[in-house]
Order: C-alpha cells, then structure tokens, then sequence
C-alpha cells in the first residue's frame, strides 16, 4: 500500500511540477526581461524549478540545440570570444575552449554573472560570437538584440536557438533580425 501511495505522491508532484514550469514560462514569454529579473529576485527558488522542468522537457528531444552550438564552435578556433545570453547551468562554457560569458537571471553555477540579458557588463564589440539557446524570452525581444548586436565584433555571429513556436511568423523574425542589422547565413 504504502507503495502504491509513493507512486501516487511522485506522479502527483511531477504534474505540479509540469503546472508550475508552464506558468513560469508563459511569465518569461509574455513579460520583459527587466520582469523576469524582479520575478525570480522575488522567488530565486522558482527559477530552480524552471530549469528543473526545462531539463525535464529537454530529455524528450531527439537533439539538444545547445551540443549543436557545441559542434560549431568546436570546429571554430578557441581564440573565439562567446556570450551565452541565459546560459542556465553553462553547459555551453563546460563543453568549449573558448572563453564564454555566462549571463543569466540567477546563478545555477559560479561562473554566472547575473544580470538582465538587455544590459550585459560587456564592453561594446567584445565578442566574437553571442549565444541565445532556448533563452530569447521577454517581449522585448529587440532591446535583448539590440544589447547581442551591441557586444559583437564586427563581423561576429549571432546564434540562435529556438523553437518555432516562440515564433507567430519565421519569416517576420528573420526580417527583422536583417532590420538590426544580422545577415542570415542558415536557418
């Protein structure tokens, strides 16, 4: 019996976990940066239970966008300098020679540097490449580009990683990527 009611309270759990990821993410989505940082100021322990239910979703993909990034910039030369705009637990930075900035809302890891992804503490033109991983959220997309833009060479890549549904129309998010300036090389 008692048994029965551990699987019971584990799968209960699991769905208010699901519930909770949901809502947290719907919040990202539909609120700024600047909301995400006071919403997790207020609740740090909320964004553990955000990458807690962004891992469990992960795990179901057939491929993590993350070690594809990985592959690219293990092909590139590590003098090349990256900023991983909301890096989560950094597994971009473990998995490269590069020197990476890890930026992200609250510290999963030491090598973390907090702060809203619209405001980095990077010098302008400091990076070769910049990185959003399944980590372009807020409705202030273009002020989020605009701070990536900002730090990149001349001549630097942007990288972006997301699913299409973060998307009402590919094409009009492609169009204005070319609007601040990127050039689409693949897609």
């Amino acid at each position: 019996r008692s048994g029965r009611s551990a699987a019971l309270r584990a799968r209960m759990e699991e769905r208010l976990l699901g519930a909770r990821f949901r809502y947290l993410n719907q919040q990202l989505y539909t609120g700024s940066s600047q909301d995400a940082a006071r919403l997790f100021r207020a609740d740090p322990a909320a964004f553990h239970l955000y990458h807690r239910g962004f891992e469990r979703q992960v795990r179901r993909w057939p491929e993590r966008p993350v070690q594809r990034i990985v592959r690219y910039l293990r092909r590139r030369p590590a003098s090349l300098v990256v900023a991983d705009f909301g890096c989560g637990d950094c597994t971009l930075a473990a998995s490269v020679r590069n020197q990476v900035h890890c930026f992200d809302l609250v510290p999963l890891s030491p090598r973390v540097t907090v702060c809203d992804m619209a405001k980095v503490p990077l010098a302008a033109e400091s990076v070769d490449v910049a990185v959003f991983c399944l980590a372009l959220m807020g409705t202030n997309l273009q002020e989020i580009l605009g701070e990536a833009n900002r730090v990149l060479k001349l001549g630097g890549t942007l990288m972006v990683a997301e699913v299409a549904s973060r998307f009402e129309d590919t094409r009009a998010f492609l169009k204005a990527m070319t609007q601040l300036g990127f050039r689409t090389v693949s897609k």
